[in-house]
This record gives structure tokens, sequence and C-alpha cells, in this order.
């Protein structure tokens, strides 16, 4: 038998046959910390082209997982292979470390605002619990074997950041993109604050759908071929939001869809066209006939009873108003939708807020005072069915909006609120070509960042929370609007956030800064969303590290495909 073995010529090496890699790993890290790997690196790198690849940052909560691995890894490979191309490729590491998570966490073991701690005492609390959450990241990122200026990261709640970013603000502030704003938004009732549309997210929900009667006032006043038929005249719209009729201040028709005069029983109900033999279905109602039709231009403007209020709301256009589903006629409640908001705004509607921030009714609401939002639902169709009003009801699944942090369902809710306005100074066209200036892989992120701008609606800014950012503005307390000379203001309240951290504001007297012009303002107390510290890191970390100081932007950003938002 031959003996392959010893007719093969093989060198002689010191590698041991196992790789061992679980042992051998951590010893290769220490050496490379040992011997300052990163530092040596940086100092052989200097006098070269410099590649900067910004590290968008990880929040700070919680053990990392295989998308931080994924993440962390895939920049570690660009970063060296940009190295090895003969550039100067840093890497500052950071993370996000303000926001509601940090918050809810912190409440769970010392309890909320204002029961068994300050708010000072509250954000001292949450910038503990982020610093110990960055440490145990940090030794995982470590172990992952990523090379980077680990003893110096940028944390977002450092006060140079903090300050940093106020100056940012200040800058949007002076373009003119920052206005205040009663508009309606996506309401957490468990957060008890504002929520961006990237803490939204959609599931199933079981909703109330109800048909509910709106008594046409004069029917004189409609075509005389709509005067037609018997009985009491009624235009019907559809709602999986019961809870919204208290704040009813209009009804939307589209003016180029048609719309039907329909006998239906001993009553005639005005309903669009191609949905009435659906909506007869649905109701109920076998013996029906269409007596006449006409565009939805020719409602508007007519007089109708709310159902169950001493009041009346007018027909008006919405673009809103399609055939996928209902009546073809929408209930306008301006206090709690977006679209709602739009007609009521093009219209002069008021602006009705009934519910309270717990999702309570307020106390002068009539019939529903005190009642909780989503049972005042079942009340609601009690309500209507006093009244005569009701004229269908069922139960509907559908997708419907809910928070990212606590699973359940969201209200939209005016409140008085900060925007970045999309279409004031021309921010979406400039924000838009800006786009096209960016290299972007793979080529569909264009189309979808592209997409996400041209349709997002004004960016609602502030959060009623505790620990963050402060928008530190003075608002005047007759007009709410901002003090003259806030970009000014905001950067001497930069430079002591700088020096003394967030309760340098928090702490603020206004007479400090505005003098005798004090007893005529108010100092707003709401944060910056969260998402607004993670946009401005370009800013913020190219303006303080040296290391990734450039002329212009980062060379890049390498982050999963949710980051659009």
């Amino acid at each position: 038998m031959t003996d392959y073995k010893n007719s093969l010529n093989l060198p002689s090496t010191d590698f041991p046959m196992k790789a061992n890699l679980a042992q051998r790993e951590p010893d290769m890290l220490k050496r490379w910390d040992e011997m300052g790997l990163y530092a040596r690196m940086q100092e052989i790198g200097k006098g070269r082209q410099r590649f900067v690849l910004m590290d968008g940052p990880p929040y700070a909560n919680g053990d990392i997982h295989i998308g931080h691995a994924v993440n962390k890894v895939l920049k570690d490979m660009v970063v060296k292979s940009q190295r090895l191309n003969g550039f100067d490729a840093p890497y500052v590491p950071g993370w996000d470390c303000h926001g509601l998570p940090i918050e809810l966490m912190v409440e769970k073991k010392i309890g909320k605002v204002g029961q068994k701690v300050d708010a000072a005492g509250f954000r001292k609390a949450c910038r503990e619990y982020a610093a110990k959450q960055v440490d145990r990241q940090r030794a995982d990122f470590l172990r992952l074997g990523v090379i980077g200026d680990w003893d110096k990261p940028y944390l977002t709640m450092n006060p140079h950041f903090e300050a940093a970013q106020v100056r940012a603000l200040a800058q949007i502030v002076e373009r003119g993109h920052v206005q205040p704003g009663f508009k309606p938004v996506h309401w957490c009732l468990d957060c008890g604050s504002s929520l961006a549309e990237a803490e939204v997210e959609y599931q199933d929900k079981s909703s109330l759908a109800i048909d509910v009667r709106f008594a046409v006032l004069d029917d004189s006043a409609l075509p005389a071929s709509l005067q037609a038929g018997k009985g009491e005249l009624n235009v019907v719209i559809w709602t999986t939001t019961p809870w919204t009729l208290p704040a009813n201040r209009g009804v939307a028709v589209h003016n180029e869809l048609d719309y039907a005069l329909v006998q239906a029983g001993d009553e005639r109900l005005i309903l669009a066209v191609e949905l009435v033999d659906s909506v007869m279905q649905r109701v109920g109602i076998e013996d029906y006939q269409v007596l006449a039709t006409t565009k939805g231009e020719a409602l508007v403007g007519l007089s109708v009873q709310h159902p169950f209020y001493d009041r009346q709301v007018p027909l008006l256009h919405g673009d809103h108003v399609s055939l996928e589903a209902g009546t073809g006629l929408v209930h306008i409640a301006p206090a709690h939708g977006q679209e709602d908001y739009q007609v009521g705004l093009a219209n002069d509607l008021p602006m009705d807020n009934p519910v309270g921030g717990n999702g309570v009714y307020l106390p002068d609401t009539e019939l529903f005072a005190g009642e909780f939002v989503w049972k005042a639902n079942k009340l609601v169709v009690e309500v209507l069915k006093e009244k005569g009003r009701l004229l269908a009801l069922a139960d509907l699944l559908h997708s419907y909006p809910h928070c990212w942090r606590h699973k359940t369902p969201l209200i939209f809710r005016a409140t008085p609120q900060w925007f970045i306005a999309m279409d004031k100074a021309g921010l979406r066209d400039k924000a838009i070509e800006e786009i096209k200036q960016v290299a972007w892989t793979p080529a569909w992120g264009e189309n979808r960042i592209r997409e996400m701008v041209a349709g997002r609606p004004d960016w609602c800014i502030s959060r009623q929370r505790s620990w963050g950012v402060p928008i530190a503005v003075f608002v005047d307390k007759q007009t709410q609007q901002m003090h003259p000379d806030t970009p000014r203001l905001m950067r001497e309240v930069a430079e002591r956030i700088e020096a003394n951290g967030l309760e340098a504001w928090f702490d603020l007297d206004p007479a400090d800064l505005l003098g005798d012009e004090a007893a005529d303002y108010d100092k707003v107390t709401d944060i910056l969303d969260v998402w607004f510290d993670s946009g401005v890191v370009h800013a913020c970390v190219q303006g303080a590290h040296e290391s990734v100081r450039t002329e212009g932007p980062a060379d890049l950003y390498l982050e999963g495909s949710d980051q659009h938002r």
C-alpha cells in the first residue's frame, strides 16, 4: 500500500491544526488594542486624500442583534478596503442616545416625571442608562473585530453634539422652514406624545364601521332634478372612527364624481352612483330606485344637520374623496385627520379637538365628556340609534396605524406642534434636487427616497417628553410666533448647552436672554423628535471630530433600507 502522506511536498509551518477562533480571537483583539492599531493606521494615513464613512448611529438600548452585526461588519470592510486603496479612512462610531425607548425603560425603574422624580433627575437617569447601554454595545462591536475610534465615539447626548444640534435647528429656522402649527398628528395614548411617520406601523384592527345619515336642511337648494321622490332627504357617510363624529364640521364630496338621488323605502338618500348597489346591500335595503343623478359640484354648498348636535355643517369638495369604499361622501373632522385638516383649512372650518392627550373627551364635550375614545365608539353608536341617524353597523377588520413601541392603536389629534414645512421656502423642491446629486446603491433607493420626500406632509419635529434636545425658542404669548431674533438667541443657548448641558436651557430664566421682553414670551418646553438627532449627524459630527472633518458632505452612508425614513 502506497504511503501518500510521505510523498506529498508540504511546507513546514507553525500553524495549529485547529483554528480555535473562540479562544484565539480575543487574544488577537487584545493585541490590536495594546498596540493601538487604529491610532497607528490613522498616523500612517495622515496627508492622504480622505474618505469619510459617516456612521449612522444605532440606538443605545438593548444588546446588539444580527442587523447591528451586518451593519458594522459591512462598514468595517468598506473602511479597511479604502485604507488599502491609499485613502485616509477614519471610522468614528456613534450612538443615538435620546428618545422615548430609553424614557420608557427609565420610567419602569424610577417612575414618570412629576411622580417620584423631577424632570432634571429623570434626564440624569436617562443619561446614565444610555451610557450603560453604549458600554454594553461597544464591547460587542469590539468583539466583532471592527476597528475604529472606540475610545472617542460620538454620542448624541454629549453636550457638544446637543449644542451642535441646536445650531443646526437655528440654521433651519433662519432659512424659514420651521413653523408652529395646530395640526392633526399621529398621537400615541400610551406615549402621551405625537409620533413621526417613522414611528408608525400598520397592523390589522377590528373597528366599528357605520353608515350615518346627515339630514339635508333645505332640498329646495338642490337642482330641480334632485327634488324628486318623497320622505326625508339624507346624505350618507361611512366611517370606521365613530369617536370622531363629535368633531365633525362638514361632509366632503368630489366635484367630478357622479352622485345619485335614491328612493330607499320611505326616505331619500344621496350616494355616489357607482356605490349605490353596494351600499344598499350593506344597509339591507332591497326596495330602492335611482331617481336622478348629478355631479358632486352641484351638491357643494348645501347645508346638512349634524347627526346629534345642534349644528349645521356644509357639503364641500374634497380631493381625497374616492369610490374605493364607503358611500362617496366623507365626514370631515379637521382635528382628526390629515385630509380632513386640508379640507378644513381650505374652507375655514373650525378646528375642534374635543379629545385630551390621555384619549379622554374634554369636560365640555356634550354627551361624551370624560369618556375614553375607544369606549366612546359604542356610545356614539347608541346616540345615533336614539336619534334615528344610524343606517348600518358592522365590524370591519382593516389595516390601522399603531405605535411601533407599544403596538397599540393611534389616534389622529390636532395639537400645537412644531413642523418643518416642506413647501415653505422651496424645501421640498430643493430636497428632491439634492437627491439627484447622490449616488444610490441599489439604484431603486433613489426612487424610494424621492417618492417619500415628494409625498410627505410637513414633518412634525416636536415631542411632549423630557429626554431629548430642546426646541430652544421663545414664542410670543399672544401670537405664538417665534421671537424675531430667534436664530441668534438659539446660538447663545447652544453655547450654554455646550458648557453646562441640557439643563442650561431647562433651567434658563428667559430674562437672562430677553431682558425686559421676557414678560411677553414663553419658553418652549417641547423636545426634538429623536429622528432629528440622527438626521443631523453629518453636521454635528463633522464639525466636532477632526478626523472626519471635511469641506463637503461625507463620502458614504451605509445603512439598512429602513433608514430612508
